[in-house]
């Protein structure tokens, strides 16, 4: 019921309208979106980069219906680009291929996502391929492998999600093409035909993966608040003399930050997804109905914080 009252909200535009002129509603969102343009997302990962930590930028918005908006939305990247090596700033971008045109044409997303990844490779950083629904996993993989990695190994990569059945033999098949994933849990709804249903077994998938990145990968960004997951992490690289050079952690822009920090005072590698636009209501509304456990985990994650301050 609360899953779909809250899509319902995210498809309301006066709902929107409201939100945006409402000051408690704007500070919520800031908490977990950065702002509405490049600027404020540029300047709040000047604000992660001075705390030690590094960033990747996304442009949020939805599945492109035409040509000429998968071709805008490639320009943005690329000025996305040009704006971070302006700025010397620490940080990637990540990319839906839905929002690059893979819905119309194969061949116009690996156009448009070819001149992100040249101006990439210019400036030697990385773009990393964000996992959407399991309806794109396989052809996410494919397009992955048979015409962008060839070309751009060392600036591109792709997020394996572990609720998936099929993930561990995916994480197998990038150890061996050397390409760098990003392993995370997966958000999205999804049947019980193609995704483990109970929260244990997703864990212990995930973790099998991460060792397996850790030990056979290249350098994989290991995608996690779950403290648990991050005590096994670090145990993994002492047991087996693995370098903290070797695989970054990874979370989302405003959840977890007194965690973000601990690991960065630990000497552990850091990276935020920060997600900015016009069109960050709908996605917090999503993501927060993707799961809507999302709701409590995130109010927890503020709550954590604040009694964290308190004890420091």
């Amino acid at each position: 019921m609360l899953r779909n009252a809250l899509l319902y909200l995210s498809n309301q535009p006066q709902v929107f309208r409201f939100v945006r002129n409402n000051g408690l509603a704007k500070s919520f969102a800031s908490r977990f979106v950065a702002g509405e343009t490049l600027e404020t997302a540029l300047d709040a990962v000047a604000r992660l980069n001075a705390r030690g930590i590094s960033a990747s930028l996304d442009l949020l918005g939805e599945s492109v219906h035409n040509e000429e908006e998968a071709r805008a939305a490639g320009r943005e990247y690329v000025e996305m680009l040009d704006r971070i090596h302006e700025r010397k700033l620490d940080a990637n971008v990540s990319v839906k291929l839905t929002a690059m045109g893979l819905d119309i044409s194969e061949d116009l997303c690996v156009e448009v996502m070819n001149a992100i990844l040249a101006r990439a490779g210019k400036y030697k950083t990385f773009v990393r391929l964000d996992m959407e629904g399991s309806a794109y996993t396989q052809r996410t993989l494919d397009l992955f492998e048979k015409r962008l990695y060839p070309a751009h190994r060392e600036n591109v990569g792709i997020v394996l999600q572990s609720y998936l059945y099929r993930t561990f033999a995916d994480v197998e098949r990038a150890n061996v093409l050397k390409a760098r994933v990003r392993i995370c849990k997966g958000a999205y709804k999804e049947p019980e035909a193609v995704a483990f249903p109970d929260k244990k077994d997703v864990d212990a998938t995930y973790v099998r993966c991460m060792h397996a990145l850790m030990q056979h990968g290249n350098y994989p960004g290991i995608a996690t608040h779950d403290e648990t997951i991050v005590t096994e992490a670090k145990r993994f690289a002492r047991a087996n003399d693995i370098p903290v050079s070797r695989y970054e952690f990874q979370m989302l822009y405003g959840v977890r930050r007194d965690l973000q920090d601990q690991l960065v005072r630990e000497g552990y590698r850091m990276r935020v997804y920060v997600p900015f636009g016009t069109q960050w209501y709908p996605y917090l509304m999503r993501r927060l109905a993707e799961r809507p456990a999302n709701v409590a985990f995130m109010t927890g994650s503020i709550l954590k914080e604040m009694v964290g301050r308190r004890r420091a």
